[in-house]
């Protein structure tokens, strides 16, 4: 157990490390410089047949959705640790990805929305698998937000870490549903030869890597917010721990 605790104490040494770097902030501004040059300057703006310029939300359309997967998985590792070893730093790190990973799922469906309609000709499709269940998503973890600021003090936290550990089976779902339901739209594009999106791999990697360096970025922020309002408090609240 002791060698355990020592490797968690490690992984926040790191995690802290990693999320207060200069390169993350260097990396924030090239990386999005970068992407930002990839989709204007080398992207095809036809998709589907279809030529439009509203078909290049499709690269940050993806990237947030992934990034946002990736953010709300932090939820569930967060939440999950500090159940088991309720170190503060674990639920905050649970509540900064869960506020980030919810920002970047809105994103998500606005952009899909506005892309929605111009390959659609619809801004919603309720038939759809991957947008009801990516929905669902979305207000799980309006649920986690709400129950997070509601019961952020004290032995109330279990109740917030509990909600990110069971919410979190809502992701998985969403992610998978292209494969485990027929989709009507969204169309399987990992592992998926015959994908007919036209979507430049170049680009969207470099997309990705933008928004990964920005959800670090922001977490970092959040977190350093975090450790400011429990320096207030402890400073009006001299007793507590």
């Amino acid at each position: 157990m002791t060698g355990f605790t020592n490797v968690l104490s490690r992984l926040m040494r790191l995690l802290r490390w990693l999320v207060e770097s200069r390169g993350v902030k260097w990396g924030t501004l090239v990386a999005g410089v970068v992407s930002l040059a990839l989709v204007f300057g080398v992207a095809s703006d036809t998709m589907y047949g279809i030529e439009h310029g509203a078909n290049l939300l499709a690269y940050w359309h993806i990237a947030l959705a992934w990034v946002a997967a990736v953010a709300l998985g932090t939820t569930f590792v967060g939440s999950a640790l500090y159940l088991r070893y309720r170190g503060r730093f674990w639920n905050r790190l649970a509540h900064s990805a869960g506020e980030i990973g919810f920002l970047f799922a809105t994103l998500t469906l606005l952009l899909g929305s506005m892309w929605g309609k111009v390959i659609w000709n619809s801004w919603w499709e309720w038939t759809d698998v991957r947008l009801v269940t990516f929905l669902v998503v979305w207000f799980i973890y309006a649920g986690y937000l709400v129950v997070y600021s509601a019961t952020e003090r004290d032995s109330d936290e279990l109740y917030a870490a509990v909600y990110g550990v069971i919410g979190f089976v809502t992701v998985p779902i969403s992610y998978l549903s292209t494969r485990l339901w027929t989709p009507t739209f969204h169309e399987t594009t990992v592992g998926n030869p015959q994908v007919s999106a036209n979507i430049d791999p170049l680009t969207l990697v470099a997309s990705l890597v933008a928004a990964s360096f920005l959800y670090l970025y922001l977490v970092g922020l959040r977190i350093n917010m975090h450790e400011l309002e429990d320096k207030i408090l402890r400073l009006h609240s001299p007793r507590r721990s």
